[in-house]
């Protein structure tokens, strides 16, 4: 299980730490991963986390990339599990996402989904039109994980590319969950979505700074136009 965190949000990461921590099915490792400056900044009640299997480990600053990119690189075989760092994961969180999946390597598993939607042009419909928190799966190609509700990514879902920096800090730099879509399907993979719903809790005051704040409105648009750019489109044109 891979995740990342920031300072402003430091007040609350234990608990979502212990959140992951005490699943139902415990996970192999929990690896939080931060920058230099956050690791120096990081709060004893994290740390004594350490001693119930939280591994924290420094790595560059890759704004939200940072909770998946550096575990791809270190662990290419292994299956992922990514989770945000602001959330309260249910006991079976974990036990549901690998009950969902097929054991296919090209198959992506997510709590919470959006579908992604194109006009009747062919272009790419605004983000904030696309159904939201959606459950079926009519089209597995065009559901859309959001990544707080986590995401399941088995080895290979991901194209090659989805680690070059430079690409996604250039094309989606506020934006991941956009490029892991992407990303999946270069590869071919098709989505599953969790049967079970799951309610989903933020902790109280921990949303001052949130990506979702940085990306309302047009932030996801300004992003997917550079990404149709170089890849096309991750699905085939409606006709």
């Amino acid at each position: 299980m891979t995740l990342t965190s920031y300072a402003a949000r430091f007040p609350t990461l234990h608990l979502t730490l212990r959140c992951l921590l005490t699943q139902s099915v415990r996970p192999d490792r929990v690896i939080l991963w931060l920058s230099p400056d956050d690791l120096r900044r990081l709060p004893r009640a994290v740390r004594a986390l350490e001693g119930a299997g939280l591994e924290v480990r420094e790595t560059e600053d890759l704004r939200s990339y940072t909770k998946i990119i550096p575990a791809l690189r270190a662990f290419p075989d292994a299956v992922l599990v990514t989770a945000d760092d602001d959330v309260h994961y249910e006991r079976h969180w974990l036990r549901a996402l690998l009950g969902t999946w097929s054991g296919a390597a090209d198959q992506i598993v997510c709590h919470r989904a959006h579908r992604f939607t194109l006009q009747q042009d062919g272009t790419v419909a605004p983000y904030e039109s696309w159904p939201h928190d959606i459950r079926d799966e009519a089209r597995p190609d065009l559901i859309f994980p959001t990544g707080v509700g986590g995401v399941l990514y088995p080895p290979g879902a991901l194209a090659p590319e989805v680690t070059d920096a430079a690409s996604f800090l250039e094309l989606a730099p506020r934006a991941d969950d956009l490029w892991l879509y992407w990303m999946g399907r270069r590869a071919g993979s098709l989505y599953r979505i969790v049967k079970d719903r799951q309610k989903l809790v933020v902790w109280p005051n921990s949303q001052a700074t949130s990506l979702y704040a940085g990306n309302a409105l047009t932030g996801n648009d300004l992003q997917i136009g550079p990404l149709v750019e170089r890849y096309g489109l991750p699905v085939p044109a409606q006709r």
